[in-house]
């Protein structure tokens, strides 16, 4: 059974929380609308796809500072019961410290089940909407995806090169196809001008077809102008979209990242550093729990103000660190899992040390 003072602390946790949402994300819609109004309308953008577009900006912001807004609640609402001396009147009256702190971990188990649901299937929903929108009307003629100088293993076996990729016409030029047999062999080559996906017969239809082929010490060659045939590769699969693995949700994350390391993609770990992320969410907030109590549950000269300045100097110091070990992870072949684990290392070690500091 929850206690007065848990369901007292609980209800501040969770409603300041609320609020906090309720105020910095219309603010974040408004500024975002006053920079790209321009584009939308220089675009013809039409009213429902822009109503749709801040229906999806909304939930994809809101995760992405869920942590933030979660961090500062905390500090706010512990801030003023510190104030008001609410916080020694409760620990004066015989509560421990850690009684204090169970309501605070009730409602980050609250909050973290939230960030959980929606991180993996709520906000990859969203994702696709949001980046369509932005790709479509607010960065016209800007890339998506690579599509030049794509390389691509399909299996242990098979390999596929084309020169340059167009997504919207769905055609890929300069293609290569190579099938390497025993002992890295070279048994089958495919050249074609292009490569364009029909989907009225679902097959690849292949210009300017070169086909090679090794049997013993003998090449067999055919070439043809137009041949349709297939392969066991979709056309996007040359080049997924750069925010591929941020619209997929936990089941379907897991499925494409096995696809892709069979597939050896180069960018394996840009996929598996999304995974991580989504899961270390939920302990996230329990870190900045701890963090946002112990750094507010101590009345300080100079009130409310030097806490949450102290808090969102922490904030940006942990945005920091992980966006800095998650460019290692991407670019340098950095493990993603210690990409993730090592901020949250550091700040849970940081949390634990400032809560000791304020027990006593």
């Amino acid at each position: 059974m929850l206690k007065i003072l848990d369901r007292y602390i609980l209800k501040r946790y969770l409603l300041t929380f609320g609020m906090m949402l309720l105020l910095f994300v219309p603010i974040g819609i408004m500024l975002n609308l006053a920079e790209q109004i321009g584009k939308m309308i220089d675009n013809e953008a039409p009213l429902d796809e822009i109503l749709v577009y801040y229906m999806n900006f909304t939930i994809y912001i809101g995760n992405l500072l869920f942590p933030v807004f979660l961090f500062l609640s905390i500090i706010f609402f512990t801030s003023k019961l510190a104030n008001n001396t609410e916080i020694v009147a409760i620990l004066s009256s015989g509560v421990s410290y850690s009684r204090f702190l169970k309501p605070y971990f009730l409602g980050a188990s609250v909050i973290a089940v939230l960030m959980f649901f929606m991180s993996m299937f709520i906000v990859p929903n969203a994702s696709v909407g949001y980046h369509e929108f932005k790709f479509k009307y607010l960065k016209k003629g800007k890339q998506d995806r690579v599509t030049s100088n794509i390389f691509n293993q399909l299996n242990e076996n098979d390999f596929i090169y084309v020169s340059s990729f167009d997504p919207d016409r769905q055609i890929g030029y300069n293609f290569t196809f190579e099938h390497f047999g025993e002992n890295n062999q070279l048994q089958e080559k495919i050249n074609a001008g292009n490569i364009r996906w029909v989907p009225k017969d679902s097959v690849y239809r292949l210009t300017s077809y070169t086909h090679r082929k090794l049997v013993g010490s003998e090449e067999i060659v055919v070439t043809k102008r137009r041949l349709d045939t297939i392969f066991n590769f979709k056309i996007d699969d040359l080049t997924p979209v750069s925010y591929v693995a941020e619209t997929k949700n936990l089941f379907e994350l897991n499925k494409f990242i096995d696809t892709q390391r069979k597939k050896g993609a180069s960018n394996i770990n840009t996929y598996i550093l999304v995974k991580y992320k989504r899961w270390a969410l939920p302990i996230t907030a329990f870190i900045l729990t701890i963090i946002g109590v112990a750094v507010s549950s101590v009345k300080r000269r100079g009130g409310m103000g030097v806490n949450l300045a102290f808090g969102i100097g922490v904030a940006f110091i942990y945005i920091f660190f992980d966006k800095v070990f998650g460019t290692l992870a991407e670019q340098s072949g950095f493990s993603p899992l210690l990409a993730v684990i090592i901020p949250n290392l550091v700040f849970g070690a940081l949390g634990l040390y400032l809560l000791q500091h304020a027990k006593r």
